[in-house]
């Protein structure tokens, strides 16, 4: 017997199409679910080098020169320290006289230099001269950290952490 139905969508239809949406969905979401979870990127994260000698963005001048003793050069903005005359440090303060930047050279002789991984997390992007350089920002800290060598047979390492601008 052939049935008419007035209706636009009659109950079987509605259900079978409600149904099929539904495993459509939960398909979808299995889906998306299964694709591998990304960490977070190194920018959200502690950074791996946060301070030198105890010093740090942000920190009081009157702070840095207890933990760094007394520069070689003084200033408002700026002071310059070197130490066994293969490492200079200058710390650069802000209208507060806080920290504002840090940039340490690690000069021909010098030991104990951090590696790359060990400041920015890997190798930094190596140049056709021989140097390289890898800057990593941490926006929710309002600071960046870079890893830069020079080219040539007595390469400098200079690492810098700078508070962001905004």
């Amino acid at each position: 017997m052939y049935h008419v139905s007035l209706q636009f969508f009659p109950a079987r239809q509605t259900t079978f199409r409600l149904l099929w949406l539904g495993a459509i969905s939960l398909v979808a979401i299995g889906a998306v679910s299964a694709q591998p979870q990304r960490a977070k990127p190194q920018t959200e994260d502690k950074p791996l080098f946060a301070e030198f000698r105890g010093v740090n963005i942000g920190m009081p001048a009157e702070e840095v020169r207890k933990k760094l003793g007394g520069p070689r050069d003084k200033g408002d903005d700026l002071d310059l320290y070197v130490f066994n005359d293969t490492q200079a440090v200058q710390v650069y303060y802000d209208k507060a006289k806080t920290v504002s930047a840090i940039s340490i050279d690690f000069m021909t002789g010098s030991t104990g230099i951090p590696s790359p991984k060990d400041v920015v997390g890997s190798d930094p992007d190596a140049r056709p001269d021989g140097s390289s350089y890898k800057m990593v920002r941490y926006p929710k800290l309002g600071y960046w950290v870079s890893y830069s060598k020079t080219a040539g047979d007595s390469p400098t390492i200079t690492i810098t952490m700078q508070k962001i601008e905004h």
